[in-house]
Order: structure tokens, then sequence, then C-alpha cells
């Protein structure tokens, strides 16, 4: 179960850094019009994250 765990962390962790770094383009019409999106999304990973988490260690406490 640790290794589910610690996989679903690095799986989210690299959305995070990825998410991020999209908003590092060069175009500054892009940057202005895809960075509200892009923080929304990123709060969403973050929901998504913290959520399985939780989910995963209540799940393994019932086992």
């Amino acid at each position: 179960m640790l290794v589910y765990i610690i996989l679903i962390l690095i799986l989210g962790i690299l959305s995070f850094i990825l998410t991020y770094r999209e908003l590092g383009r060069s175009d500054p019409n892009y940057r202005e019009k895809s960075r509200p999106h892009l923080k929304f999304l990123t709060m969403i990973y973050g929901v998504a994250i913290i959520g399985s988490v939780i989910a995963l260690v209540v799940y393994s406490g019932t086992q």
C-alpha cells in the first residue's frame, strides 16, 4: 500500500510541476490568457492529490 501512496504523491507532484511550467511560455498574450486557467487547474490537482492521499490512508486503515 505504501508503494501506491508514494506513486500517487510522485504523480501529483509531477503534474503540479508540469502545470506551473506551462506558465512560463514566452508569448505574453498566451501567458496572460492562460494564467487564470492554469492556476485553477493547479488548485484542482492539489485538491485531487490531497483527497486521494486521505482516501488511501482511510482505506489502508480499515484493512
